[in-house]
């Protein structure tokens, strides 16, 4: 799947010459929790989020009042605290893609850009998204989780097996096993019964390690 058709489009942005409080206002209001920032050309030059806010406002040990606090804070622009070194994301790089960039660099979300034009914005809840779509978790259906030897046609061997019987397959994710020689999948498997799943498994070349509905 790729980032273009998964992210947010069109996302809310700021320019650097707004104030801090300005853009926590907008980000309470739209409930988000980060603001890419454009110049006047619309070109990205940076991305602030809650925490850079966070960051930006006086320490809990400090001696000013509320109202001296939001003066100062109304006085910082957002060009000031602003991360100006941005990873971006291509709308046409998959999910995979982002998401290793994500934990790799300890980041939340990526700004989506065509060419030099920001496009999308795509976040660890949008990749949350995939995920529970990949797995079918919004589906009634078998969980099955198995292993089996990497080698070709075990899997055409397994959906033969289950569609034979009348079951169907409506979501299949796949990693690597313990070591090179295996792999494992999860199956949620649709129109037939944990009974006829379990006994499906027990004719075919792959370990049922986990079964439930």
């Amino acid at each position: 799947m790729i980032i273009s058709r998964v992210m947010t489009k069109n996302p809310v942005f700021v320019h650097p010459d707004i104030s801090v409080n300005e853009a926590r206002s907008i980000m309470d209001k739209e409930k988000i929790g980060r603001l890419p920032v454009l110049d006047k050309n619309n070109i990205l030059v940076g991305i602030v989020t809650k925490k850079d806010m966070l960051k930006a406002g006086p320490s809990t040990a400090t001696s000013l009042d509320m109202y001296e606090i939001s003066y100062l804070l109304s006085k910082l622009k957002v060009k000031e605290i602003m991360e100006r070194k941005v990873i971006t994301v291509g709308e046409n790089e998959v999910v995979e893609e982002a998401a290793r960039i994500m934990a790799d660099n300890d980041i939340s979300c990526l700004p989506v850009m065509k060419g030099a034009l920001l496009v999308g914005i795509i976040t660890g809840t949008d990749l949350f998204r995939v995920f529970i779509n990949a797995f079918g978790a919004r589906h009634t259906g078998v969980r099955v989780a198995f292993s089996m030897d990497e080698k070709p046609g075990q899997l055409a061997k397994i959906a033969g097996a289950i569609a034979e019987k009348g079951g169907n397959i409506v979501s299949f994710v796949s990693a690597s096993g313990d070591d090179l020689s295996r792999s494992r999948g999860t199956l949620k498997i649709t129109g037939i019964s944990r009974g006829e799943v379990e006994a499906i498994f027990k004719t075919l070349p792959a370990e049922l390690e986990d079964i439930r509905e």
